[in-house]
């Protein structure tokens, strides 16, 4: 299959080495202080009817996941194929509204959760840590899984979601049916994060380096909203949202804990912040950078104004079926919201290739 289609917005058709992957994911099965999360073959948590505040596509549902209270959204039937989207920052679960909807008419059961730190999912204790490293944020996708009973789920991700996605994928490979991959591979280190960039790389990460200031976590607590419609219009810059589209995500970002989160995850990539002493060893296996083996279709659009890898740094990164997109039109850095059939072609797409190999009934 030819590493690169290209395709429009409205196209509906379309080593870290053995011991250290499987060391990660035995590790992965059994993350410390997780109150909540079911085990695997165990009885998955009663999940709870919501009522979440947002317009339109809304979290009608929440349930006890690990450290969380997550509130997500659940479409299409109940006994669908599972597909998990994960959202990143300053989004949230209205990047899939409407490939959402489009995966749900198809027959399948999206869940789409906010994340810690944003729309009305809660810690379920004060005294928790408000840890934005990327490890825990798949510990929460997994005790999200475990919680619902899920066993294995197509994965799609965006920005922190698109992270998320590939650290399950590559250390719990058996918990993933297929991956969607908005910008490839994401997974990092705080030992990469060290290394300089060339100047021009650097000024487009300019917000990270204001987050590692006080002046930085005070400037974004007081203004998140103007700081997040920034980032929107630099990170897609041919895309015209209107201010109804912003402000009903823009809502998310009031989570008590959202600025917490937020602040730690971008220090704690530069080395700012400790993390949690008991995901070292996860972290340590992160930063060998492991292999991705299951089936995955990665995207780029043509327009994508935030810091991004070229698809060819990665394409050795994914060692089974594999296809990259790069969806033209005027797309920046939110593609599923800004292309939603091209996305959820990819997520149908990546079953299909998925389904020879490794059958999902």
């Amino acid at each position: 299959m030819s590493p690169h289609h290209p395709i429009g917005i409205d196209d509906t058709r379309r080593r870290l080495s053995l011991a250290a992957v499987l060391l990660a994911a035995g590790a992965f099965m059994k993350f410390p202080g997780t109150p909540g999360a079911r085990a695997a073959g165990g009885t998955p948590a009663r999940s709870i009817e919501g009522s979440a505040s947002d317009d339109g596509f809304r979290a009608n549902r929440r349930v006890r996941a690990g450290e969380l209270l997550v509130h997500y959204a659940d479409v299409g039937p109940g006994n669908g194929r599972a597909v998990l989207l994960l959202h990143g920052w300053p989004y949230d679960i209205q990047t899939y509204a409407d490939a959402s909807l489009r995966l749900a008419d198809a027959g399948f059961r999206v869940i789409v959760p906010y994340l810690r730190g944003f729309g009305s999912t809660q810690f379920l204790s004060a005294r928790t840590p408000r840890n934005g490293q990327q490890s825990v944020l798949a510990r929460d996708a997994i005790a999200l899984l475990d919680a619902l009973g899920i066993q294995r789920a197509v994965i799609g991700g965006c920005d922190w979601g698109a992270r998320t996605a590939n650290i399950v994928a590559a250390l719990r490979p058996e918990r993933v049916a297929g991956l969607v991959s908005v910008s490839g591979y994401l997974i990092g280190s705080q030992a990469a994060g060290e290394k300089p960039l060339m100047p021009e790389a650097e000024l487009a990460w300019w917000y990270q380096f204001y987050f590692s200031t006080k002046r930085g976590r005070d400037g974004y607590e007081s203004n998140r909203k103007e700081f997040a419609r920034l980032i929107w219009r630099l990170a897609s810059p041919k895309w015209d949202f209107t201010d109804e589209t912003f402000d009903r995500s823009a809502r998310s970002l009031e989570n008590a804990d959202h600025v917490p989160v937020v602040i730690d995850n971008y220090r704690w990539r530069l080395g700012l912040s400790r993390g949690d002493p008991g995901l070292d060893g996860i972290e340590a296996a992160l930063a060998r950078m492991p292999g991705i083996s299951v089936p995955t279709i990665t995207l780029e659009g043509d327009s994508n104004g935030a810091p991004h890898p070229p698809s060819g740094s990665y394409r050795s990164k994914f060692t089974g079926i594999y296809e990259h997109r790069e969806i033209a039109g005027g797309v920046g850095h939110n593609l599923p919201q800004e292309a939603p059939d091209a996305f959820a072609s990819a997520v149908l797409d990546v079953l299909a290739m998925a389904s020879p190999r490794h059958p999902d009934r």
